[in-house]
């Protein structure tokens, strides 16, 4: 492998796409709670992104490090199968990452801090200890993906309106997984895995989907009836619900679909807590 080959195959661990992706979630989280925006904020919120891209990208790479030998069989192409990384310098590469992430934090307030210190350890944790668990392995995936939200509020000290965001983010991304588990039954049986939906049914698997993302639909309104948000949000949330109910149903029929739809309702409910905050901001 020249030196270029070998680069190109540690950024591709990382998983660059998904890691910019997972830095975006801590800047809405911070915008919809921050007060005063301002020079010191957005120089936390910057931080707080490049903690969750550099932490996510770590995460990533110690992941396959853990499944270099199911990646052989199942992912030959994968960095460390196909000889582009050694399993000890992508062991190394994550370490370095990891390092990073937690010197950043050191910008950060406390909470914020905590925040990142139980996440980075989760990330180390999920493939060793929690991705073969049937339904473990998706709580901790929702639980980070809500704790972003949450830890771009901490970042400018105002995490209360973004723990409202954190809940239905991570409430409606446990539902996500547990569907999209449904769709790779198939695969993952062949695998030896346990996931949910091979550990207790798929159509018992899809009603914890369906009670998770009807308590992310149900709790939607209490940003606008407490007053965190207007109209603005409002107008958005509802259809966004109406995608996550209309999507859960239609799990049940195909999981594929499903799952693809969630995501949508996702990104709506999102846009809604943006525009929510730009309303009060205007």
């Amino acid at each position: 492998m020249t030196a270029a080959e070998r680069i190109g195959g540690l950024v591709e661990l990382t998983r660059p796409a998904n890691a910019v992706a997972a830095g975006v979630l801590p800047v809405v989280g911070a915008v919809v709670a921050v007060d005063a925006p301002g020079p010191d904020s957005a120089v936390r919120i910057a931080v707080a992104s490049a903690v969750t891209v550099l932490a996510t990208a770590a995460g990533m790479a110690i992941n396959d490090y853990f499944d270099r030998e199911i990646d052989r069989v199942n992912a030959p192409d994968r960095p460390i199968p196909r000889g582009a990384v050694s399993p000890r310098g992508a062991l190394s590469f994550s370490g370095l990452l990891f390092l990073a992430a937690v010197g950043l934090t050191l910008w950060l307030p406390p909470l914020a801090v905590a925040i990142a210190v139980v996440n980075l350890l989760a990330l180390v944790a999920y493939t060793e200890l929690f991705k073969g668990l049937p339904g473990l392995g998706n709580a901790l995936v929702a639980y980070l993906v809500g704790s972003a939200f949450l830890f771009g509020g901490a970042a400018v000290g105002s995490p209360g309106t973004s723990a409202v965001l954190a809940a239905l983010a991570g409430l409606s991304t446990l539902a996500r997984e547990v569907v999209k588990d449904v769709e790779d039954v198939a695969g993952d049986r062949e695998e030896g895995l346990r996931t949910l939906p091979i550990a207790v049914g798929e159509r018992p698997a899809l009603v914890v989907a369906a009670v998770a993302s009807g308590l992310a639909v149900l709790a939607s309104p209490v940003p606008y009836l407490q007053g965190t948000f207007g109209v603005a949000y409002l107008a958005l949330v509802v259809p966004a619900d109406a995608v996550m109910v209309y999507a859960t149903a239609r799990s049940f029929d195909d999981a594929t679909a499903g799952q693809s739809l969630l995501k949508y309702g996702q990104f709506i409910a999102t846009v809604a807590f943006v525009a929510g905050r730009a309303e009060l901001l205007l």
